[in-house]
């Protein structure tokens, strides 16, 4: 005879019994988790244990059998198949607890995730493993105005700390050396440089458990938090919290660092909606809907640091080749390209690329997507009226 599934509430008779946990404000949750490796395993996994009602995981690597020592969402299965980490993430979440939403999103968090879907999240939590990539998340976060909660792990050791607008801000606490290798790699706009993988840094189950759970604590402190209202809380915003295995020590120490002029602090207060603007219309259909919805005559999408590249010239030879791609897309095309593979490691590149999108662009026909605007993204608009930020609001379905 079949089992009876019963209908119940996610936490029922559990979390009501916490004198601070408020059940639709977690079930109604938006949370962006940047990466999916040991500490995105831990920090969705609680996520989904607390029962978030929306959780976007953000990543685009492929599981390792190196991976399973430190990810308890991951199986042997996953590693030789070498499945999407964020697709296996997200199932096995929702697995967990069936109530909740992971959506899976493969790529880069700053390139292929619209700045719509960071300003629609309450909280934003950073579970990577490189300066680029934290300094890249810093800055999505301070556009969207959003607080981020990033951890980072290494041996028997794992720190933690909170970045939020006007408080801290990862950038201004970089040091010269750190900057400076950022720089180096995201500064010259006319040079392609092809990096090979880092190398893996040993970590512990342990280590990954303890800093996740603390991010996921944050993460928790964040949503619940009501303007104008007194928090019963403590939080770790403008500190870093720091564990040491081998000690078995945990110190809080004061890091808040917030500097005048830096350029990070670039916060985008006043969005337009586009309701009927998407990434899918043409550049051409994109620049006569925004002319007709700010009402002038000339526009400029600005493209950041995402630049439309048209040719690379290699240095060696003075060859050109033509490649139509975001600039995000470039170095993974230089690495399959069977021409560009084999002269990788003898030259440089240089690019020839737009850094804005008007109509004398040569390539209209091209979707905004194709020439490297995401989806639900927030673009840069400058007019004879003055500088626009406008939302691509058509696209908020895919995504909300």
């Amino acid at each position: 005879m079949p089992v009876r599934k019963e209908r119940y509430e996610w936490g029922e008779g559990v979390f009501n019994l916490l004198s601070w946990f408020k059940k639709e404000k977690v079930k109604n949750a938006r949370v962006l988790v940047a990466g999916a490796g040991a500490l995105g395993n831990e920090v969705v996994k609680d996520m989904a244990l607390f029962g978030v009602g929306n959780i976007y995981v953000v990543d685009f690597d492929r599981i390792e059998v190196s991976n399973l020592t430190r990810s308890i969402l991951f199986r042997e299965d996953d590693a030789f198949k070498h499945k999407w980490k964020a697709e296996v993430v997200a199932q096995r979440a929702m697995e967990i607890n069936p109530q909740i939403k992971v959506m899976p999103i493969i790529g880069n968090l700053f390139s292929e995730v619209g700045l719509g879907l960071y300003r629609s999240c309450d909280v934003v939590v950073g579970c990577l493993d490189s300066y680029i990539a934290r300094y890249l998340l810093n800055r999505l976060c301070m556009r969207a105005g959003k607080a981020w909660v990033d951890g980072s792990i290494e041996n028997l050791t794992g720190m933690l700390r909170v970045f939020a607008p006007g408080i801290n801000c990862y950038e201004c606490g970089l040091s010269r050396d750190q900057f400076n290798h950022i720089m180096l790699r995201t500064g010259c706009a006319d040079v392609v440089r092809v990096s090979e993988k880092a190398g893996r840094v040993a970590t512990t189950p342990i280590s990954a458990s303890i800093i996740g759970a603390m991010q996921v604590q944050e993460a928790m402190k964040i949503i619940h938090d009501e303007p104008g209202e007194p928090s019963p809380f403590k939080t770790l915003h403008g500190k870093m919290f720091r564990y040491e295995g081998m000690t078995n020590m945990t110190r809080i120490y004061n890091f808040a660092s917030w500097k005048k002029n830096c350029n990070a602090h670039d916060i985008w207060q006043d969005v337009m909606k586009g309701e009927g603007l998407s990434a899918n219309m043409t550049v051409e259909e994109t620049l006569d809907a925004l002319k007709k919805m700010l009402e002038v005559d000339s526009v400029e999408i600005n493209m950041l640091n995402n630049k439309f590249v048209d040719v690379i010239v290699a240095d060696k030879n003075n060859k050109e080749f033509q490649v139509m791609m975001p600039d995000s897309k470039l170095e993974d095309h230089i690495k399959t390209d069977p021409e560009l593979k084999q002269m990788r490691y003898h030259t440089l590149f240089h690019k020839s690329f737009y850094e804005d999108i008007d109509d004398e662009f040569p390539y209209k026909n091209l979707s905004l997507q194709q020439v490297g605007i995401p989806p639900f993204d927030v673009i840069q608009v400058a007019t004879e009226k003055g500088q626009f930020h406008i939302e691509l609001t058509g696209d908020a379905s895919l995504y909300l």
